[in-house]
This record gives structure tokens, sequence and C-alpha cells, in this order.
């Protein structure tokens, strides 16, 4: 292995598990991810006027993906990323396959490459890869991959707390894991980290974010006994909302026991 590819494994791994990257005598990290960070900004919206090429080179708008009634799994990454974008990308496409919901249908997926330099023709590689693996190679529309310049990029990573810097040791990009869900209207519902994404989770996110409107009603009972954990970073059970649950159960089975009783009762007093 070269000392560029121990590096750039070295970030990955360190940007993937982000507690090894501190230590007690270098609070702020090592020196490529000083300035790397995911800020949350929940409810935040995304500027829907940010221009960007698509995978064929046609000039698009961050609000052309919006505003179709379907919230969208964003995923900030650049192409010729050596690791870690490709083990995002792949986690979220597991992800996706996982939750049951159909690309295009109940929801939509967006990339969005970083690096400047990026050209359409990267983003047509990847599109290709990733559609051929959910059978919709002839449906771009579902999950388009674009590129842009360094204004419209910063625009949306700033809105969202992206945050990532350049390494000119290794010239590559030292950035963080995560993927994102924007509700129909373009506000950040949910940030979900890392390089694998259970299809329960980016599913009850997806719910979330379209306020109920995809997923089935036992989806919406399952955010009534979930809640986003942050420090957990993952789908936890929460306590009100179990007794809750069990509450409604045990109402549900006192007025099935009263309702046998009464047929019970009516039908000795026919007879």
């Amino acid at each position: 292995m070269t000392r560029t590819s121990a590096a750039v494994v070295a970030l990955a791994l360190l940007l993937a598990f982000p507690g090894a990257a501190r230590g007690e005598n270098d609070p702020e990290g090592p020196a490529p991810l000083q300035g790397v960070e995911i800020v949350e900004k929940l409810n935040g919206a995304v500027p829907q006027g940010a221009a960007f090429l698509d995978q064929d080179g046609k000039p698009v708008r961050l609000g052309d993906v919006l505003g179709q009634g379907k919230p969208v799994v964003l995923a900030l990454v650049y192409y010729e990323c050596p690791m870690l974008c490709g083990l995002v990308l792949g986690g979220m496409a597991r992800g996706m396959k996982e939750t049951g919901l159909e690309l295009g249908k109940d929801y939509t997926a967006l990339s969005i490459s970083f690096d400047p330099r990026e050209k359409p023709a990267q983003a047509f590689v990847r599109q290709k890869h990733y559609l051929q693996s959910f059978d919709k190679a002839d449906r771009k529309d579902v999950w388009p991959f674009w590129v842009g310049q360094e204004k419209d990029i910063r625009a949306v990573t700033d809105a969202v707390g992206f945050h990532y810097t350049f390494d000119e040791e290794t010239k590559q990009y030292a950035h963080g894991a995560a993927i994102l869900v924007l509700t129909p209207d373009g506000r950040v519902s949910r940030y979900l980290y890392g390089v694998e994404f259970p299809g329960r989770d980016l599913r009850l996110a997806l719910v979330e974010a379209a306020d109920g409107k995809v997923g089935t009603s036992f989806d919406r009972f399952l955010l009534t006994c979930y809640r986003y954990d942050p420090v957990a970073r993952r789908y936890v059970p929460y306590a009100m909302g179990m007794v809750r649950a069990g509450a409604l159960l045990v109402l549900f089975g006192l007025a099935t026991t009263l309702f046998v009783f009464w047929r019970r009762e009516a039908k000795g007093a026919r007879r």
C-alpha cells in the first residue's frame, strides 16, 4: 500500500468513526480533520435556486427535485473519492433497497459532488452503476447525480452544516460520512451517519420527513414508539411511546372482552 493510499484509508476510518479522530493530547484532531464536521441544522431549508449540471450535462436546480410531494435522500460525496464516498453510496443503496419503499414512487434520491473539478461524465458513470442495481437504468430522474461550481456547492453544504476540507498531502477531500433526508419542500428532516444505513431507520426517516404520506399506518404507529436518538444515531424504542402503545393494547383487549360478554348476554336474553 502506498503512502497516499494508507493516508486515505486512515482518513476514511477516522471520519467513519469520529470518536477515534481525537485524543486526550490532540483535542482538535489530526490536522487533515480540522474543520471537518457535520453541524446538524434540522428543519433548515436548502437553497432551491442552487444551480448544477446533471449526469447528462443539462442545467438543473435543486428545486427541480423538490416540490413533488416526495421526501429526498441526499448524499454529499465526490465521485473520484478512493474509499469513503463509495462506502456511503453503497450503504445508501443497500439501505434504500431494505426500506420496502419504492425509489421514484415513494421517495427520490440525489447525489451532489462537492468537488468542483468533477464533470458530468464522472457523475454519469456512478449513476449508471447504482441505477442498474435497482433495475431502473432508464429512470435517471429517480436518482440524479450532479456536479457544480464552488459557490453553488458551498451554498448547499453550508445550509446543511456539511463541512469538509481538501488535504494537500493526499490530494483528497476530508469529509464526514452521512446522508440526509429532506422533506418534500426542502427542509432537513434527519441526518443518518456512518456507511451503513439500516432499512428500518431509513424507512422511518422517510415516513417522518413525508409527514406520514408514504409508508403504511403501521409505520406511523412505529413512529409513536420509536424516536431518533442523536447519541446512538439511530431510531430506538421510545419509553413513553411504548407506554402509550401498551395502554392502547390494554384498552383494545378490554373492549374486546366487554364486547364478547355483551354478545353472550344478548344471546341469553333472546333465548
